[in-house]
């Protein structure tokens, strides 16, 4: 069956990071997958996690900084990151901020996620 979303909805989280869901649990019902388009300000960072989702990220301008076991990998504008389901991640951003799609499998959930 084919469905139109017509938007995206805003979640409302702190730190002045934007999240506009257009698919997911709370947008789009879907619990399989969960696709945002975020906008991080400048300096953002948010707790470690350790979800039980597979986070497949694309940066669209700026630079995103993923904190793992093995270090700090940057990632920047055209370049991507896939972060496994139980591995424990801290992202935030460099100084200009960023710009990105996350797409998450299962979907996203606060639950799910396990934040520090």
């Amino acid at each position: 069956m084919v469905r139109k979303i017509e938007g995206a909805t805003r979640i409302p989280v702190p730190g002045g990071k934007v999240i506009d869901e257009h698919v997911g649990r709370v947008n789009s019902g879907d619990e399989a997958i969960s696709i945002a388009h975020m906008v991080a300000p400048p300096g953002w960072d948010e707790p470690a996690q350790t979800p039980e989702f597979t986070e497949y990220t694309v940066v669209l301008r700026g630079t995103v900084l993923v904190e793992h076991a093995e270090g700090t990998t940057e990632v920047r504008a055209g370049q991507s990151i896939v972060t496994e389901a139980g591995e424990k991640v801290r992202y935030s951003c460099g100084p200009e901020g960023a710009e990105y799609v996350a797409v998450c499998l299962p979907a996203f959930s606060p639950d799910a996620a396990h934040r520090d």
